[in-house]
C-alpha cells in the first residue's frame, strides 16, 4: 500500500473532488470530476489506494473501486478532520483525505456488501415507517385534546375509538375538523399497513439469514439487534478482537490516562453506533428483568444477578451488552454456535 498512488475522493451527488497524490507526497492533480469521469478514471488508472470519507454512497464507491482491483480505504470523518489545516473547501477536503489515507494508525471503516446494505436498508425503512406512524398518532391525539376529547394511549385503543369519534354527532366537532380528522385517520391506517408489510418482510429476511439466526440465540438479541450486529461485525475481519468490536459500538469505558496512571471513565456519548447500542441496551434490560424474577440457570445469569445487586440494572445492562458483542464477534469469527453453560 505504501508504494501506491492515492486517489482521494470527496464524495458528492454529481460533482466529485478528486486528489491524486504520490507516496512521497507530490500532488499530481486536485480537480472536480463528474460521475462519468470519475468512473472512467477508476477504470483506466493503474492499481491505486482509493480513499474516501465514510458518508453517503461511500459503500457503493468502495465496492466499485475494489471490483476494479484498487485498494480501498474508507475513513471516519472525525479522523479526516484532524488533517484539514486550511479553510473548508472541496480541494482542501480531498487533500486531507489523501493525507489521512496514508497514515497506518488510522483504520478503515468496514465496507458493506450489497446484500448487507440491502438488509440494513430494510431495517432503516421499517424504523422510519414506525416513527412516522407514532408521530401521526400523537398528532391526532393532540388535535383531539384541544376539543376536549382525550384519546387513550396505545395504537390499538386509538384504532377502536376514532371511528366512534367520527360518527358521534354530539361531540360538537366542526365539520371542517371532522373532515380533516378523517383524512388523518386514513393516512394513519395506510402507515400502519405499510409498517406491518415492512416488518413481515424483515422477519422473513431474518429467518432466511443464517448469520442472524445464530446471533438471535444470544440473550437479549432479537431480529432488529441481529441485523445490526450482522451488518456491523460482518465476519469479524475488521476487528482484531472482541474488545475492539465492542469499543467501536461504544460499549467500553473511555480512557483518560496520563503520567503512567490509567483511568477509565463512562462510555462515550459521541464515538459510538448509537442506534445499535440503544437496541443492545434495551435487549439487555429485558433480559435483566426476566433473570431477576427467578433463580439463575446458567453461569452468565449467575454473573448478571450478582452484578445487578452490586452495581445496579443500568450498569449491568451495559456490561451484558458488552459481553453480547464480544460473544457475537467470536461466533462470526469462528463460524460457531452459541451454547450457554448451564449450572450443575
Amino acid at each position: 500500500m505504501n508504494d501506491l498512488n492515492t486517489l482521494a475522493i470527496d464524495l458528492a451527488k454529481n460533482v466529485f473532488q478528486v486528489c491524486k497524490r504520490s507516496p512521497q507526497g507530490k500532488v499530481f492533480f486536485n480537480r472536480e470530476m463528474t460521475r462519468a469521469k470519475l468512473k472512467e478514471l477508476l477504470a483506466n488508472e493503474r492499481v491505486a489506494l482509493v480513499a474516501m470519507e465514510a458518508c453517503s454512497s461511500s459503500h457503493y464507491w468502495a465496492r466499485y473501486a475494489a471490483e476494479l482491483g484498487h485498494e480501498v480505504k474508507v475513513i471516519n470523518t472525525r479522523a479526516v478532520k484532524a488533517f484539514q489545516i486550511k479553510q473548508k473547501t472541496d480541494r482542501n477536503d480531498a487533500l486531507a483525505i489523501a493525507v489521512a489515507a496514508t497514515q497506518a494508525h488510522i483504520p478503515s471503516v468496514r465496507v458493506q456488501s450489497a446484500d448487507e446494505q440491502a438488509l440494513q436498508s430494510l431495517e432503516r425503512a421499517r424504523q422510519l415507517a414506525t416513527s412516522h406512524q407514532i408521530a401521526q398518532s400523537n398528532q391526532i391525539r393532540g388535535l383531539l385534546a384541544e376539543f376536549g376529547i382525550v384519546a387513550p394511549k396505545g395504537l390499538k385503543s386509538l384504532r377502536e375509538k376514532i371511528p366512534y369519534i367520527l360518527e358521534d354527532g354530539d361531540n360538537r366537532l366542526p365539520g371542517s375538523f371532522r373532515e380533516m380528522l378523517h383524512q388523518l385517520w386514513e393516512h394513519l391506517l395506510a402507515q400502519i399497513e405499510h409498517t406491518e408489510a415492512l416488518e413481515k418482510q424483515l422477519e422473513a429476511t431474518v429467518k432466511s439469514n443464517n448469520v442472524c439466526q445464530k446471533l438471535m440465540k444470544l440473550e437479549g438479541v432479537g431480529p432488529i439487534c441481529a441485523v445490526g450486529l450482522a451488518v456491523k461485525l460482518g465476519r469479524g475481519e475488521s476487528f482484531a478482537n472482541g474488545r475492539q468490536a465492542s469499543a467501536n459500538i461504544g460499549l467500553t469505558p473511555r480512557q483518560h490516562s496520563s503520567g503512567g496512571q490509567e483511568r477509565t471513565i463512562n462510555i462515550s456519548k459521541y464515538s459510538a453506533d448509537k442506534r445499535l447500542r440503544s437496541t443492545l441496551f434495551q435487549g439487555a434490560l429485558s433480559v435483566i428483568t426476566q433473570v431477576m424474577k427467578r433463580p439463575a440457570r446458567t453461569h452468565k445469569e449467575q454473573w448478571l444477578q450478582a452484578l445487578v445487586m452490586r452495581r445496579g440494572q443500568k450498569i449491568a445492562a451495559i456490561a451484558l451488552a458488552n459481553k453480547t458483542v464480544r460473544t457475537a464477534y467470536a461466533i462470526l469469527k469462528n463460524d460457531s454456535v452459541y451454547q450457554p453453560i448451564g449450572l450443575a
